[in-house]
């Protein structure tokens, strides 16, 4: 029979041969030709690489019955041997059937087959899904963002403390219920509504059961179209508010403010599209700021300032029906808003009025906006002004803690505003920059002054700790400004020509223990922004920050060493990338021999070193292309001297290749005597062999750990690290493509809401 030819799927398929077979079992041919017919087709669906052809199957045939067959193929591949196939192949196959599958208009019969098919699943399935989606809303577990609970004795508390294993939890009842309310929206919506009138009419009133209503309202924020999710906002917005007006206690009355602030928070996309929402729900936000009970004022700032972010233009613009933009009414009643709040609620509040004056676009209405705001802390620089004049005449002034507090509380507030102005913080910080610096080199007098008279022991006195935040606080406003203003030169030379002395000489002045950290940093941060702009000021950086010369380098060495020996992962990482970029610099360099014969033994000893050590295991990546770097310099015959000291070395090698790999072989062999020198040797031959190939080289580097036996009994995921950072990315975009499993506030887009 021709139909045998089928059974050979190492090329693709005769779709016309497969037409007649189809056709000859549902009866067109003899009683025998359906028989053979019937095999020829149950072999093909039992046969494992069937379901590589369907694509080609459905893209040439017409035949509907052939076409069936080919879907039915793909069906038991996804039934039954889903989670064998790799990852890359699951996404084409899920890309093919939303793409093509759904979309294809010649299939009206066959559509409404399957969709009755489906529909009479899901008919199935439908009381015992509803119930668990009322099972998991009735538990669901406290979001991260809620700081209001309920203590072990019954009372409303702010939390201290947060519970991980709660965090994990929410997560994954958050995902399932959002694939819950995707297999059916209506119930969802239906049961949660339904639930929200029971604690209106008091039915089913308890804190518990608004809680875990409203975090999981919260938790399906992003996974409702449009449409249904306005409609279905609208009234849960309403009802929480209703709620919050006739219910007494105050108590009862923080809970339900938690809950109206979480659930906002989730949805700014319903805010964006519905101004009168959006502005009750501001308003409401400033009253709970008003409200004294713990955590509930901490919470209105987060929301406030998480809302703004997102919905920031609607703030800039004069809604239908407003005489004048929000944010200019905001701007008028702003000392009463805040005047119930902490420092450090205000530095937030502050941030967030920031953001609304960032956005808009016309300068004229912006700088307008800015003044007011800026008025506004006439108070803080008319104090500011008040400690400047008495400092001048004692500087023991500026030890008083009250003054301290004072000044922290001036250049956070600034800071705050800062981080959200960017550019537009210009006419402030240059108000106040050149007292600033008078200031910071006060302080510095003071602090040299203590630990010179109290030795090293002064440094680490809780009043040289609060007269050193002065100091990191003003490093912290100006890195802040200088990071967030637009790249444009003429700043630069406005603000670092006056920093060099009494921040970059103080630096270098200053007892080694009075040093700020902060000052390395700002300057980084400097040098990253304006580039070029700077290379005139580098060398007396470098002046202020090391010594000179060899020493300089020794120290700069032994500096990257001790970095990438650490334990602490973000410094052993800075130190190794560190060392990637020094080793890449100076083998372009004309002190590349001098270089590599001081140090390319001890660099590669130290590395072997962490590599081999189990603490050392997240810096796997980057000590395997130290290892290939150093591997590849030395065969590619860069290094024209040799690597070894000709004085003490009576033997010459041919070359510094021949030298590395016997240098290598002794350091493995005395580091690890369990392995036989046939295994070392293997290994050392294995790293020249595969050192132009990074993924054959790690593999090597791999297999060695494990049969050096160092990581044998040991949790090795973190030599993994990298193909672990791809399957979560990976994973991120299987989460982006179903709607509602990453929530709006967790995509880091400009949303737009113009």
């Amino acid at each position: 029979m021709a139909a045998e030819k089928l059974r050979d799927l190492s090329h693709p398929l005769d779709v016309s041969l497969l037409d007649a077979t189809v056709a000859a079992f549902y009866g067109t041919g003899s009683k025998e030709e359906r028989t053979a017919a019937d095999h020829i087709l149950r072999d093909l669906q039992n046969n494992p690489d069937m379901w590589l052809q369907v694509v080609h199957i459905l893209s040439n045939t017409q035949n509907l019955n052939t076409k069936f067959f080919a879907l039915q193929v793909l069906e038991g591949v996804i039934k039954y041997r889903w989670n064998a196939l790799p990852v890359e192949q699951r996404d084409g196959m899920k890309n093919y059937i939303s793409e093509v599958i759904v979309k294809m208009p010649m299939l009206p019969g066959m559509v409404d087959g399957l969709g009755s098919q489906l529909m009479q699943r899901r008919q199935l399935y439908a009381g015992p899904m509803s119930k668990l989606r009322l099972l998991m809303i009735c538990r669901m577990a406290k979001p991260e963002e809620v700081l209001i609970v309920e203590d072990e004795n019954g009372n409303i508390v702010r939390e201290t403390m947060k519970d991980n294993d709660v965090l994990v939890q929410y997560k994954i009842m958050r995902e399932t219920l959002i694939y819950l309310a995707h297999l059916d929206h209506e119930d969802t919506e239906k049961q949660m509504l339904k639930k929200l009138s029971k604690q209106l009419n008091g039915e089913d009133w308890t804190w518990n059961n608004l809680n875990t209503l409203c975090w999981a309202i919260g938790s399906i924020s992003g996974s409702m179209v449009e449409e249904q999710e306005n409609r279905f906002l609208v009234m849960v917005i309403r009802d929480l508010l209703n709620l919050c007006e006739i219910t007494k206690g105050k108590d009862n009355k923080a809970v339900i403010a938690s809950n109206i602030m979480y659930v906002v928070g989730q949805y700014p996309r319903f805010l964006r599209a519905h101004w009168k929402f959006l502005k009750t729900v501001v308003n409401k936000l400033f009253e709970f700021m008003h409200e004294t009970h713990p955590g509930v004022q901490d919470m209105a700032c987060d929301t406030f300032l998480k809302i703004v972010q997102k919905c920031k233009r609607k703030f800039v613009i004069v809604q239908v029906g407003e005489n004048e933009p929000f944010v200019s009414e905001l701007l008028t009643t702003l000392p009463a808003t805040i005047a119930d709040l902490e420092p450090h609620q205000i530095h937030s509040f502050y941030e967030s009025v920031g953001h609304m004056i960032q956005a808009e676009s016309d300068p004229h209405k912006r700088d307008e906006y800015l003044q007011r705001l800026m008025s506004f802390l006439i108070s803080l620089l008319q104090k500011w002004a008040e400690i400047i004049g008495q400092a001048r005449q004692s500087v023991d002034f500026l030890k008083d803690p009250d003054v301290i507090r004072a000044v922290l509380n001036i250049l956070q507030t600034n800071t705050s505003v800062a981080s959200s102005l960017g550019t537009y913080f210009l006419p402030q910080i240059s108000l106040i920059f050149l007292d600033m610096l008078n200031v910071y080199r006060m302080y510095s007098e003071l602090i040299s002054t203590s630990i010179a008279q109290g030795g090293p022991y002064a440094s680490r006195t809780s009043i040289v700790k609060l007269l050193r935040s002065v100091k990191r606080e003003t490093l912290k406003l100006i890195e802040t400004f200088l990071d967030k203003a637009e790249d444009q030169p003429h700043i630069g030379k406005q603000f670092v020509p006056p920093m060099m002395d009494p921040v970059l000489g103080d630096y270098a002045r200053n007892l080694p223990d009075a040093r700020e950290s902060e000052v390395l940093s700002l300057f980084a941060t400097i040098i990253n922004k304006y580039k070029g702009a700077m290379i005139e000021d580098v060398p007396r950086i470098f002046e202020a920050v090391f010594q000179c010369t060899l020493e300089q380098l020794k120290l700069v060495m032994d500096s990257i060493i001790w970095a990438f020996r650490h334990t602490e992962r973000n410094i052993a990482e800075t130190g190794l990338n560190l060392l990637l970029e020094m080793l890449k610099n100076f083998q372009a360099s004309e002190f590349c021999n001098q270089f590599y014969r001081t140090y390319f033994l001890t660099i590669e000893q130290e590395i072997f070193a962490v590599l081999t050590d189990t603490f050392h295991k997240p810096g796997f990546k980057l000590h395997v292309l130290v290892l290939q770097h150093l591997f590849c310099l030395v065969e590619s015959g860069a290094l024209t001297e040799p690597l070894w000291d000709v004085a003490t070395v009576p033997y010459a090698y041919p070359n510094n290749g021949m030298f590395v790999r016997e240098y290598t072989i002794k350091l493995l062999s005395t580091s690890f005597p369990n392995m036989t020198a046939a295994e070392v040797s293997q290994f050392v031959n294995g790293l020249f062999e595969s050192r132009a190939d990074l993924s054959t080289f790690k593999n090597h580097i791999r297999d060695f750990l494990v049969q050096s036996k160092e990581f044998s009994a040991q949790d090795n995921k973190d030599l993994y690290a990298e193909e672990a950072a791809a399957q979560r990315e990976r994973e991120r975009q299987r989460m982006l493509s179903i709607p509602g499993l990453i929530a709006p506030n967790e995509i880091q887009d400009e949303m737009v809401d113009s």
